[in-house]
């Protein structure tokens, strides 16, 4: 007997809008020098109710040695044996422009064998950049939101307990350069770059200022200069260009997920004039063996085992769907729709259609 599987498909269509709204410069680009560093140390965190690293990662055991001969206290490897300890990687991210004494969330990471890190304090770390430059030093009490439980003959755990996080944990004792301090020319980055986003750009920052301030020679940036009525006024001059509007340009393109059945496409998707037809073939087999005996005190006769076939075919009754030449995202949903098809379907007819050329626009499968 054939068993069949009942598989369920999520799909997600995005349609974008027939009119493009317009989008603030700051959420499109942004300026060179202006982004966050990443930071990162190593630490101990303390107070653990035995769940911290083993006697086997001696990691921690030589952290704590070297800690304590700091203070003033002699001890060797061999001496102490530790189970509330535990060695950990502290991470944060150090925003642009953050000053001496801001604080800043950490990261903390096991990096032994502890089976627990909640509850503890992360002793003071210094975070270095990669200039290997100290520019904050993270301490403080971890939160990390689950717990983990267990004996020799059951356990229980909610989340992750070797992560965790320490809020204001970080307090930041070097600050980076002003990126903007006695410039005259600022250079802005499209986080897509595009050739028409990038002239739509230098023509509003032209037009807002009267004059020639932006020009671009490339589609993933824009050259700015400053206006002598903004010199020594970097920061106001870029908070009128980030208030500029400006609509975005996009590639006309469909993103297909079969493992999820995840179908995006963009507003720009055209298709030229195709026939579409979609149908599925259905055969089911099934065996049913009936026992063929004699009558009951029959002297006569033997059992025999009669074979029983029942096959069943089914093919769906589909119309042909012609999809006009240059039809709108729009009218390839509405018109896929009348034919039925399931999600993971119309993955296969997307396909389809570009290979048939008709798809005018770049077919991502990921």
């Amino acid at each position: 007997m054939k068993s069949i599987a009942t598989i369920t498909v999520f799909a997600l269509v995005i349609l974008a809008t027939a009119t493009a709204h317009a989008i603030r410069i700051k959420d499109l680009a942004s300026f060179e020098g202006v982004r966050d560093n990443q930071l990162i140390g190593y630490g101990l965190v303390v107070g653990l109710n035995g769940t911290g690293d083993s006697d086997q990662a001696k990691i921690q055991t030589m952290s704590v040695v070297n800690m304590l001969e700091r203070m003033g206290i002699t001890t060797s490897v061999n001496e102490i044996k530790i189970k509330n300890v535990a060695a950990v990687m502290v991470t944060a991210t150090l925003p642009p422009f953050a000053k001496q004494g801001n604080r800043l969330d950490v990261l903390v990471s096991s990096l032994g064998d502890a089976k627990s890190i909640a509850g503890g304090t992360l002793l003071m770390a210094p975070l270095k950049g990669a200039d290997n430059q100290v520019y904050a030093v993270a301490q403080g009490s971890i939160l990390t939101n689950s717990f983990a439980f267990g004996g020799q003959g059951a356990s229980a755990q909610k989340n992750h307990p070797t992560a965790g996080r320490v809020p204001n944990g970080a307090l930041i004792e070097r600050e980076l350069p002003n990126t903007l301090t006695g410039k005259s020319v600022l250079n802005l980055n499209l986080s897509v770059a595009d050739f028409t986003t990038a002239s739509r750009i230098v023509t509003a920052v032209n037009d807002k200022f009267k004059s020639a301030v932006a020009v671009s020679s490339d589609p993933g940036s824009v050259t700015m200069t400053i206006p002598p009525e903004y010199a020594n006024r970097a920061v106001e001059f870029v908070a009128a260009l980030e208030r500029l509007e400006v609509r975005p340009d996009v590639q006309a393109k469909v993103v297909l997920n079969e493992r999820t059945g995840t179908i995006v496409m963009g507003e720009n998707v055209r298709i030229s004039t195709v026939a579409v037809t979609h149908g599925n073939l259905s055969l089911v087999i099934k065996e049913t063996p009936q026992v063929s005996q004699p009558a009951p005190f029959s002297k006569t006769g033997e059992t025999k085992v009669v074979p029983r076939t029942d096959m069943k075919v089914e093919e769906e009754n589909r119309r042909l769907m012609v999809l006009q030449e240059g039809a709108s995202i729009g009218d390839v949903v509405r018109a896929l729709n009348l034919l039925g098809v399931t999600p993971r379907d119309l993955i296969s007819i997307l396909q389809a259609v570009k290979a048939a050329g008709a798809l005018q626009a770049e077919l991502s499968i990921i």
